[in-house]
């Protein structure tokens, strides 16, 4: 099959159709009747009042791509070839319908049927306690039990991977699968296997088995409705069905990366400075334009400000690269078009997302102009006065360590 971004979505949601799911269009990232979220984070995050019981889902079977902006790591981003802050989370979920049996099986059917992985580099991951997890991979599904890994609870923090719980509240255990992407991946040791944190075996698939009802302290009820909750970034899957080493080297990220290079005129993976500057708006263009096209504007507190401040650092990474004048809404329609196969809205609302993406930037250049200025004017004042500016505490950005120039801002 065609292991494009925008193929692999539409064959995860045709495959849940085909399972008598209802197809649901992905929520925006504002959450809807909900204080305790930002933005959403997670593919279950707008389905919460299904999972309460609080509203009565359309069908008891969903699937959804969704869009989630997590910020939590945003210092990572650009310098590591895994952290973003967008991210597409592919999902199928049952509220009091199928269970352990149906979600497993069909995981192992879609990842090996559907997309024809070997089912060899797969490796399930059950909670240690979990014996009907592990009776269903070696009986039903028929995984050898050694290639099936138990993860316990640590015993100290009482804390475990492989069991899903938000203080009190519905709970229970998961079930993963991680593929094996070689040993060029790994980080060489003898003992590397699932769990190891080296790049080699990548979580693509998570069945939470939501079946409890925890107090908070350590005690359990099992739930008279059980439900499924399956997550798969689809960045992650896109890396293996395309086999290539990040999410910034998968088609639809490519194409923005491809564009940011044009635009400056560097090359990626030449140097390792340009590389993180060009990770960092990949990544920041797509959580900005997808951010205005569900309404959110710049501003000075809450999610307005997550916008701003990633616009802010885009602009600032594109300037460290060398690109003249303003460029984030041009960046903004190569997203549009790598995404709106999924995501229609984005071409009908790019003129809104262009405006506002250029009313930002231009606002935030006219404060690094304005720094520059107040820069020289300080420099030339301390010369006269046989001083430099080491004599000052300046809170202060360097851009590139070959910079000529220091940029004043806020922290971003």
């Amino acid at each position: 099959m065609n292991t494009g971004v925008n193929d692999l979505r539409r064959a995860y949601l045709e495959f849940f159709e085909s399972k008598d799911h209802l197809c649901l269009n992905s929520f925006s990232l504002v959450p809807q009747n909900d204080n305790s979220l930002l933005l959403i984070n997670a593919g279950m995050a707008p389905l919460k009042p299904y999972f309460t019981g609080q509203e009565i889902p359309p069908r008891r079977r969903v699937t959804t791509c969704q869009k989630c902006v997590r910020t939590g790591d945003i210092d990572n981003v650009g310098k590591t070839a895994r952290h973003l802050t967008f991210f597409e989370m592919l999902g199928n979920f049952s509220f009091g319908d199928y269970f352990k049996h149906e979600a497993i099986a069909w995981s192992w059917e879609f990842l090996t049927k559907v997309l024809e992985l070997d089912p060899n580099r797969l490796y399930p991951s059950i909670y240690g306690e979990d014996e009907e997890a592990f009776e269903i991979w070696t009986k039903e599904v028929g995984v050898a039990p050694e290639r099936i890994t138990r993860f316990y609870r640590d015993p100290e923090t009482g804390e475990c991977d492989n069991f899903w719980e938000h203080g009190a509240g519905p709970c229970g255990p998961c079930s993963e699968i991680y593929y094996d992407r070689g040993e060029k991946y790994g980080c060489g040791k003898p003992d590397c296997k699932v769990g190891c944190d080296c790049d080699r075996y990548m979580e693509v698939w998570n069945n939470v088995f939501t079946q409890f009802n925890g107090d908070g302290h350590g005690g359990y009820e099992e739930l008279a409705q059980k439900n499924i909750d399956t997550g798969m970034g689809l960045e992650r899957l896109a890396v293996v069905m395309q086999d290539v080493d990040s999410v910034f080297d998968i088609d639809t990220m490519k194409a923005i990366r491809d564009k940011i290079c044009e635009m400056s005129g560097k090359k990626y993976q030449v140097d390792a400075l340009d590389d993180v500057s060009i990770r960092l708006i990949t990544d920041h263009i797509r959580s900005s334009t997808f951010l205005v096209s569900d309404g959110v504007t710049p501003s000075n507190e809450g999610r307005g400000y997550v916008l701003r401040r990633l616009i802010r650092r885009a602009a600032k990474h594109g300037r460290a690269l060398g690109i003249d004048g303003l460029f984030m809404a041009k960046l903004s329609e190569t997203v549009i078009i790598e995404c709106k196969d999924g995501y229609p809205e984005l071409w009908e609302k790019r003129e809104f997302i262009f405006k506002t993406l250029t009313a930002e930037e231009e606002q935030f250049n006219k404060t690094i102009d304005k720094g520059l200025e107040i820069l020289a004017k300080m420099e030339e004042e301390l010369k006269a006065s046989g001083k430099s500016l080491r004599h000052l505490e300046l809170r202060s950005f360097q851009v590139r360590t070959h910079s000529s120039f220091t940029i004043l801002t806020d922290s971003l």
